[in-house]
This record gives C-alpha cells, sequence and structure tokens, in this order.
C-alpha cells in the first residue's frame, strides 16, 4: 500500500500546498511510532535479517519506538547493533517535506533556525519544499577522543564572522551533524569514548534543547532521534560516562549472541560472502555447519578468552568463507566439479579465526594456534555425539583392531574414499546415519567426520604430518 506522502510528494511544491493537502508533519519519534503501531496491526517484521532477536531484544524496541525513548544498546562487539540501528529508518516515513533553502533539514511548519524562519516569515506559504528521502534522514558518528562538539553540534564559522554578524548571533554558527540529521535519526558508535565535554554538550541538547558555543547560549530544538551503542564493561566503567548523559538516555537495551545452533547457522548463511562459482556446485554437510557454530560457540564459553572483549559472529561467518575457499581450491586442482568442505580442510580456520579472540594470558604465554585446535576439536566431538555414537560404530573400531589404516588430507579426491565404505566394517552404517548416499565428495567429508570423531573418543589413534594424517587402532 502507498504511503500517503509518495502521493503528495508529486503534487505539493510549497507550503501552502501542503496546508491545502491538510498534510501534518509529526515528530521523529511520532513518526516512528504511527508507522510501528501500523506494522504491528499488518504482522509486518520490523527489522528483517535479524536473526535470534525474535523474543528478546525486539520486543524492547518496539516497547521503546512505542513510548518515543531515546536508545542505547549494550552488547559485545559482533551483535548486530548497528545494523538494528540502521534498520530502524524501515520505521520513517518515505518521504517527509523540509524547507527548499535552509541549510539544515526544516519543518516548514516549525523551522528552528533563524534563517529557517526568515524564510518562512518572508515567503509565507510560498515558501517551497523538498521531499526528504527516508535514508536521508539517517546520520552516525564513530565516537572517539577526537570528536568535538564542533563535530557533532556545531562551531562558529569565522567566514561568517567576518561577513559582519556578531558571535552571540546564531546565524554564525556552523551547524555539526545532529543538526544536519534534524527530522531523522542519528546514531553514536562507542558512545563512552566521547570525552566528558562532548558528552555534557550531548546531554544539554538532549534534555535542555540548547547548548552552549564560544560561552553563548544557542537554543537548538532538534527533532532528532539519538541511539548509540556501547561495550557494556566501558558503558558501566566510572568515569567512562557521565551519570547525566546515562540517564537521558531513556532504555539501555541489551543485545546477545546466538543461543542456538541454528540461529548461528542461519546468520553464518544469510551474511557469508557468495562469489560466483561457474560450474562448480557447492554443498556443505549439515554436520561440517554445525562444526562452525559450535567451534564459535566454545569460544564464547572458553576461559582461555577474554570474553568481556566477546567473540563476534563475524568468526563463524569468516570461517565458512575460509572454509569454502579450501575446498575450492582443492575441486580446482583435482578437476572435481564437486565442492564439499571435509575436516581435512578444518586447518584454514585458523588465520579467520586468531584474529577475532583476544587470548586471556595467567602467567605462562599461549598460543592461538594451540588454543584453536581445541576449540576445533571439541566443536568436532560435540557434534559427532549428536548425530552418531561410539557403540554403533563398534565394527568400524574392530576394522581398526586388525591393523588396518586409512590416510586422509585436504588433497586427495573424492572418488579415493568411495572405496572405504566397502572395505570399513561398519562405516556404510555411519554414512547413512548421516544422510550421505552414493555421491562421492558427501562420501569423503562423512568418512573423515566420523574417523576424527572416533579419534576424539580415543578409539583411534591419529599421526599428522604436514597436510595428511593417518588413523589407525
Amino acid at each position: 500500500m502507498q504511503h500517503p506522502s509518495e502521493t503528495l510528494r508529486q503534487e505539493a511544491r510549497t507550503l501552502g500546498d501542503l496546508k491545502t493537502a491538510g498534510y501534518q508533519v509529526l515528530s521523529v519519534r511520532e513518526e516512528m511510532r504511527t508507522n510501528l503501531l501500523r506494522m504491528l496491526a499488518a504482522d509486518d517484521q520490523i527489522l528483517p535479517g535479524i536473526i535470534g532477536y525474535e523474543d528478546s531484544v525486539i520486543p524492547d524496541i518496539e516497547n521503546a519506538v512505542l513510548a518515543g525513548h531515546h536508545m542505547v544498546f549494550l552488547g559485545e562487539r559482533g551483535q548486530a547493533k548497528s545494523r538494528i540501528i540502521r534498520g530502524l529508518i524501515s520505521l520513517l516515513d518515505p518521504y517527509v517535506p523540509i524547507i527548499r533553502d535552509a541549510e539544515i533539514p526544516e519543518n516548514p511548519f516549525v523551522p528552528i533556525s533563524p534563517q529557517g524562519r526568515r524564510l518562512v516569515a518572508e515567503r509565507g506559504d510560498e515558501v517551497e519544499i523538498a521531499w526528504l528521502e527516508r535514508e536521508e534522514r539517517y546520520a552516525e558518528k564513530l565516537a572517539t577522543p577526537d570528536v568535538a562538539v564542533a563535530d557533532l553540534i556545531g562551531e562558529v564559522d569565522p567566514i561568517k564572522v567576518a561577513e559582519g554578524r556578531y558571535l552571540s548571533n546564531e546565524e554564525t554558527v556552523h551547524y555539526g551533524l545532529i543538526p544536519r540529521t534534524n527530522r531523522g535519526i542519528f546514531a553514536i558508535n562507542e558512545l563512552p569514548d566521547l570525552t566528558e565535554k562532548v558528552q555534557v554538550g550531548l546531554f544539554n541538547l538532549m534534555e535542555e534543547k540548547d547548548v552552549q558555543i564560544k560561552g553563548f547560549k544557542i537554543r537548538l530544538p532538534v527533532d532528532v532521534m539519538i541511539v548509540a551503542s556501547a561495550n557494556p564493561e566501558d558503558y558501566t566503567s566510572r568515569g567512562r560516562i557521565i551519570t547525566p548523559l546515562k540517564d537521558r538516555f531513556d532504555v539501555q537495551i541489551r543485545t546477545h549472541y546466538p543461543r542456538s545452533l541454528d540461529h548461528e547457522i542461519s546468520i553464518m548463511e544469510q551474511e557469508a560472502t557468495i562469489f560466483p562459482r561457474g560450474e562448480r556446485v557447492f554443498q556443505v554437510p549439515q554436520f561440517m555447519k554445525e562444526i562452525l557454530a559450535q567451534l564459535t560457540m566454545e569460544a564464547r564459553n572458553s576461559s582461555e578468552i577474554n570474553q568481556a572483549s566477546g567473540v563476534s559472529v563475524r568468526v563463524t561467518i569468516n570461517n565458512f568463507e575460509s572454509l569454502l575457499s579450501n575446498a575450492e581450491k582443492r575441486a580446482v586442482r583435482l578437476g572435481e566439479t564437486d565442492v564439499v568442505p571435509r575436516i581435512s580442510d578444518l586447518h584454514a580456520l585458523y588465520p579467520s579465526t586468531a584474529g577475532k579472540i583476544e587470548l586471556e594470558y595467567s602467567g605462562e604465554e599461549k598460543k592461538d594456534g594451540e588454543i584453536i585446535e581445541r576449540l576445533i576439536s571439541r566443536a568436532v566431538q560435540k557434534v559427532f555425539d549428536q548425530h552418531l555414537s561410539v557403540e554403533g560404530l563398534a565394527p568400524v573400531v574392530d576394522h581398526f583392531k586388525n591393523g588396518w589404516g586409512v590416510e586422509i588430507s585436504d588433497g586427495m579426491a573424492a572418488e579415493d574414499y568411495v572405496e572405504s565404505q566397502h572395505t570399513i566394517t561398519g562405516l556404510a552404517d555411519g554414512l547413512k546415519i548421516l544422510g550421505v548416499d552414493s555421491q562421492p565428495s558427501l562420501i569423503a567429508a562423512a568418512t573423515e567426520f566420523i574417523l576424527e570423531g572416533l579419534h576424539l573418543h580415543q578409539k583411534l589413534n591419529k599421526e599428522s604430518e604436514g597436510g595428511r594424517a593417518t588413523y589407525r587402532a
């Protein structure tokens, strides 16, 4: 259904046209509230693409919008805070009218700047309007210690002073990001990193609707929804954020990491960068996806990793991309059309994991590789236990006790694994449980998974050298 503003923007060119049409400008928070109520009535999703927050974060956001609250999102890195904030623009009208020649986006009915008020006073209903799209009504700033009041709110423009204006004249001000986002949503990422001086200026603007620039108090009743993000540890640390500003954010919404493997996998599949593959067909067995997701969850529960820093969902996403890349290299070199990742490809996860975790050092120095290896082993074992049992694979173990050994590597052709389902007693039963048919590439992946699971349960020995591994009794 077309929004009224989409129709009106084709017809209304002046303030008089808006009045004739009976158009009413709502404040940003009223506008978002009205659109949210409409979406709730139609059972529309307000933040499409946000997975795992349906019963936790999103209801809190809905309540905050309905209450007209400024929001701060607290969460460790990689919890979709920025994506959620940017997604809030879907609650804005598709278009809103502003005064065409004003320096900042101005409500033509109630302008806030001297220039906007003068234009309306001089031209009356003939003042020209422009229509601002919702995407243009959003701005954000990454908070760093060098961000100044001038960046966010404004500063005296020396050129305007040189033209003869007094410092106390509001028209000497060169407006910052927040006034230039008037009639929209302004986001501040990593809020506690702002200096105390800037935090005070921000609080004044939110609370008193004024700001002091060069000692002069300037009235600036901006119509902006202010949203911020922060790491919980920084937000609660003494001295990092002033209490009045913390109090001014009406609600504090806590984000979290995916609470299930299914959610982690869904995010991984949604966010991974997939390039055109040509004639090659990519298949990722479910157990391999689960291993990637479980690896990240193991990292989030590991005492060897700094949990205050967090373990981002990007670990899972980048690991998925690395795993596909290693499998693709094998397929290219061997001339195979099927690309299926295996256990022997997991070494490709080390570089994409190491850069995203911060280790806890307590006494002895620990190496990234050793910790990642332990995390991978725990992940593989847990996923193995979800699909298979050691008892059910006893015939496979007995086969190796007769002196047999199997060598695998990430460079072996998939066809080299096919015969193993016939020669290794009981292996075919394990493949059947995993839902593997006669496709060689899937047989290879499932065979390596079964052998590695038995090794981790100390039923098989594993000797590794370079990129190869040999399993024996």
